[in-house]
């Protein structure tokens, strides 16, 4: 970098204009008979998710959806070809309320869609798709929240998507067949959400984990996780749910398709994100603080996204203190902080 160009990135406080972005694409592979995933390109990334695609016979289900309806339509033109003739997606099994797991729902509008009574309840008390649409490409990208949503989410569109109406909701457990292959699903206590599930496939001892697992492998980046309810135990619970069901493909919800070791990987990362919380917790670091720490220390150099960290630091540190959760925008804010800190060191933002 010259000089002139070295003055100007450490004067000009945010970046002008919004954020262009290359259009995500999928790759549809399958994983066992019957079942394939569906993962977005690039891989890491917010609201990239992962999808399932089962066929049992006459029968056909999604589990998730993509984050909204163009991806969505391209992940069912991939899986038309594998659907039985004249078939089509029978059920939408989501793992939990967040909007890149279900907002693409419209394009399966005849699928009966499944989720836990939890999320239900979570899924009516957040922002719906047109608020996110509204402040993602409403607010100001010249301010520090607009900047980081415009950044990471501006690729999306919701402008009139609405929310589905379940066929079913449940609490505790639940087996679907999907023609001949049994599902079993799962409820989760509050984790990444407060209403996650998971769903097993025991016949082909597959487990979609949903984002109680974010993967990351030697071959393949990742993002670091993001958690909304927790605590962290919870988390840590929920991966040790997964290995129990016996599953030797676990498909997560970010990321590459993960087998046993992989998730004891995440595992021992979650143990000591806990762990190095609570330490700086007990020496009065305010939460932020200790956030902008464990970044620092970089202790997962392959993982994308660190200001993720503000999120779920924050969520330990409301555990541990018995704290009121902070508003979403609250929350934005603390990351999008975190975000400009990491990426312009000693450049003041907005």
């Amino acid at each position: 970098m010259n000089a002139d160009r070295t003055v100007q990135a450490t004067t000009r406080m945010v970046p002008a204009g919004r954020t262009p972005h290359a259009p995500a694409r999928g790759e549809l592979r399958p994983v066992a008979d019957g079942v394939h995933v569906w993962r977005p390109r690039p891989g890491v990334g917010w609201g990239l998710a992962n999808c399932g695609l089962l066929t049992g016979g006459s029968s056909a289900a999604w589990i998730d959806s993509p984050y909204d309806r163009a991806l969505a339509d391209e992940f069912l033109a991939l899986s038309r070809p594998l659907l039985a003739p004249d078939g089509e997606i029978d059920w939408l099994l989501v793992t939990h309320g967040n909007g890149d797991h279900l907002w693409g729902w419209e394009a399966v509008p005849d699928a009966r869609v499944v989720y836990t009574r939890a999320a239900a309840a979570q899924i009516a008390h957040e922002p719906d798709p047109c608020d996110l649409h509204r402040l993602v490409h409403e607010t100001d990208p010249d301010t520090l929240v607009g900047w980081y949503l415009s950044r990471h989410f501006g690729r999306y569109r919701w402008p009139e998507t609405r929310l589905p109406q379940p066929a079913f909701t449940f609490a505790g457990e639940v087996e679907i067949a999907v023609g001949d292959i049994p599902v079993q699903l799962s409820q989760l206590p509050p984790a990444h959400t407060a209403g996650d599930l998971l769903a097993y496939l025991p016949r082909q001892r597959v487990c979609f984990g949903g984002d109680i697992v974010f993967a990351a492998t030697e071959a393949e980046a990742g993002d670091h996780p993001v958690h909304w309810a927790g605590p962290l135990e919870n988390v840590i619970d929920g991966c040790d749910r997964v290995l129990a069901t016996g599953a030797t493909v676990i498909v997560p919800g970010h990321g590459p398709v993960l087998d046993r070791d992989g998730v004891h990987s995440h595992r021992d990362y979650l143990c000591h994100l806990r762990d190095r919380v609570h330490t700086l917790h007990a020496s009065g670091i305010p939460a932020q603080d200790a956030a902008r720490r464990i970044a620092a220390e970089n202790r997962y150099p392959a993982l994308h996204l660190p200001e993720r960290l503000s999120i779920t630091v924050g969520l330990q540190y409301r555990h541990l203190d018995a704290a009121p959760q902070r508003t979403m925008l609250e929350q934005m804010h603390a990351l999008a902080q975190l975000a400009w800190e990491l990426e312009h060191p000693g450049v003041p933002a907005p």
